[in-house]
């Protein structure tokens, strides 16, 4: 088995223990958030909260800031997509 593989039991109601090895070492605590990454059955535990989560939330606060709705971001980068596309490729 390749060092830094760990064995888990996965209990009756879905639970499993992080050993108390990794927990000390990445000073996870009880209540703590971990974020579950499945590539494609290919688990990945990520302590804490994702950096992809932080930059999404600082994204959202940027544009709530800026008076820019979700709605209007979203048909602003359509319209982008679309004269990228017409560039590119000619007329659709």
């Amino acid at each position: 088995m390749p060092e830094g593989t760990l064995i888990i039991q996965v209990g009756r109601r879905g639970g499993f223990t992080l050993p108390k090895k990794l927990r000390d070492k990445y000073n996870i605590r009880s209540g703590d958030m971990l974020t579950l990454l499945d590539l494609d059955g290919v688990f990945v535990l990520i302590p804490k909260v994702s950096k992809i989560d932080e930059l999404a939330d600082e994204i959202a606060r940027e544009l709530q800031d800026k008076g820019i709705t979700l709605e209007e971001m979203l048909r602003l980068l359509r319209e982008e997509r679309e004269r990228y596309y017409e560039e590119r490729y000619g007329q659709v």
